[in-house]
């Protein structure tokens, strides 16, 4: 069985006085209310922090934090800044200073029981009834409206003149017909009503109840503070009696500083607490909205779950056609080669038993020629030994020509073949430099970048060959001269060399044949169209991959990339 909730309001009493505390407390149990009890600010505080009463009642007089100071804490929290406050001290001096800081209330400790009991009431009474909220679209900054109902015109001017200068809108009556009348008038809306209770020309007494029961018929939310005016020393009773007439104040007429004082607490907390209202309301309107936009979005992802569905598998789709696409190619790519290894390797073994025998036989002619002294007599004869020494030595270099492509040939039939090993790239790359040092002559700049791991776990020669291959391109495509940039890189999982040059660069549209056996750009005669293509089959070999690209300062950028886990 669930525990049954205290319905009794509850206290805080702050006071550091243990017999003092102990008497309250007993006091105010007896009369109907719940009190926690702390003896000093900073604890109260912390109470505060995990318990919200409906009143505090504190001493001014605290170790510590002072009553007026622990006040200005409790205003400067949206949770606790209309949480109603009750001063308890001995002087005049401490009551002005507490509610300038932001007290509701205040009794002296001398004071009757009753009076305390009086004033705890009131203050509770005002808090459930609750200020009326302009609403989320209201002024977020309004003057306080005081209505003064006084019968004396001297005494109405001077004290609207007061609240006038504390920045209240003030207005004014001189008695029953007046005061309610100005309640009643469309729109009217107060803050607090001051009654003087001892107005010669009506009772001020059935004025308060008058206007209290004004305050009743209200509409929640829309209750105004009522403070009596008494004379400079009221009766117990007639205090006893201005409360149960509705009054939430009562204030010795002779004191205006104190009048003044209980009016601007007495609002200054009302226009808190609709102020809190208003913040509440806009919580509220932006709770609704996000609910509103929460319930729109889902919505709108139902919405687009089947878009996002069809999207998905189109996607998937298009991912598994380009994977089948590039299946498809790498299988006729290699299709291609196996065929075009075994024409190759027919070809150059073909070709090469031949080639041998002519070349043998024309080092053979070459020499005889020149073995035969020139025929200074027979000036015909001399012609004829020149013409066929020029002859021999075209058809050297023809042959020789036929023998670097069977060399080729036969280098990439055998593309899969040798033993891997750790090969120095920085020293392999300066080896190849050496070797085409007569393509690059002074005309062409070599600058060099190796940041990566020096050695690659490869088949050595055939990475020279990548190397020379790409190189002599390069300098091929530069024939004025330029710059070629050879770097290496490494990653966690793959080493990168990068060649590039300055020259004219590579077509788009050419970049996806220059890779294919045969194909060139060079003019007729100076290339055989297997560099590159022997380049690639050697890096697929490594499981790596050669891309082109367009280098940053023009020209094109052939990139290696060796992956170490296949090494």
């Amino acid at each position: 069985m669930p525990p049954v909730e205290d319905a009794r309001p509850r206290l805080l009493l702050v006071e550091d006085s243990e017999t003092q505390a102990l008497e309250l407390r007993l006091f105010l149990e007896g009369q109907g209310f719940s009190v926690a009890r702390c003896p000093t600010a900073e604890t109260a505080l912390d109470h505060l922090n995990l318990h919200l009463p409906d009143l505090v009642v504190a001493d001014y007089h605290l170790p510590g934090m002072n009553g007026d100071e622990f006040t200005r804490q409790l205003r400067l929290s949206l949770r606790t800044r209309a949480l109603p406050l009750l001063m308890l001290t001995g002087a005049r001096e401490g009551e002005r200073q507490g509610l300038e800081s932001g007290a509701d209330a205040y009794v002296a400790k001398s004071a009757d029981r009753d009076l305390l009991i009086l004033r705890i009431r009131a203050l509770l009474r005002e808090r459930k009834g609750g200020p009326h909220a302009e609403g989320p679209g209201g002024a977020a900054f309004r003057r306080g409206r005081v209505l003064v109902v006084d019968g004396s015109a001297t005494y109405r001017t001077f004290l609207a003149s007061l609240l006038a200068q504390e920045g209240h809108a003030v207005t004014s009556a001189d008695g029953n017909d007046t005061a309610l009348t100005a309640l009643d008038a469309p729109g009217a809306s107060f803050d607090c009503v001051t009654v003087d209770l001892l107005g010669p020309a009506y009772d001020g007494l059935a004025l308060c109840r008058a206007i209290h029961q004004r305050r009743a018929g209200v509409e929640a939310g829309g209750t105004f503070q009522i403070v009596g005016i008494a004379g400079s020393a009221p009766a117990k009773d007639f205090i006893v009696d201005a409360f149960a007439a509705g009054a939430d104040d009562v204030v010795s007429k002779a004191d205006a500083e104190v009048l003044v004082m209980r009016v601007r607490g007495l609002v200054r907390r009302r226009l808190l607490e609709e102020d809190n209202r208003r913040i509440a309301g806009e919580f509220g309107d932006r709770e609704r909205a996000l609910e509103s936009a929460r319930a729109e979005a889902e919505a709108a992802e139902a919405r687009a779950k089947l878009a996002g569905a069809l999207e998905r598998a189109n996607r998937d789709l298009a991912d598994a056609n380009r994977k089948l696409t590039d299946a498809q190619a790498k299988l006729v790519q290699a299709a291609k080669m196996a065929s075009l290894g075994e024409l190759v390797a027919g070809i150059a073994h073909e070709i090469n038993n031949p080639l041998a025998f002519i070349l043998a036989h024309q080092g053979t002619v070459e020499r005889l020629l020149g073995e035969i002294p020139a025929v200074a007599e027979d000036a015909g004869a001399a012609r004829a030994l020149a013409k066929a020494r020029d002859r021999v030595g075209s058809m050297r270099m023809g042959l020789t020509r036929i023998q670097d492509l069977v060399l080729n040939l036969r280098k990439f039939s055998r593309l899969d073949e040798g033993e891997r090993s750790l090969v120095n790239v920085p020293e392999a790359i300066e080896t190849v430099l050496a070797l085409i040092q007569h393509k690059l002559g002074v005309r062409i700049e070599v600058v060099r970048d190796f940041a990566g791991r020096p050695e690659v776990h490869c088949t050595p020669a055939l990475l020279n060959q990548v190397v020379m291959n790409i190189l002599g391109n390069a300098a091929d495509a530069m024939p004025e001269g330029g710059t070629i940039r050879v770097s290496t890189q490494s990653t966690d999982d793959t080493d990168l060399i990068r060649i590039s040059d300055t020259g004219p660069g590579i077509p788009e549209t050419l970049r996806e044949k220059i890779f294919e056996p045969f194909f060139t750009t060079k003019p007729v005669g100076s290339g055989t169209g297997l560099g590159l293509a022997i380049a690639y089959s050697v890096v697929q070999a490594h499981s790596g991959s050669l891309t082109v690209e367009s280098a940053p300062g023009g020209g094109a950028c052939f990139v290696i990339g060796i992956p170490r886990q296949a090494a």
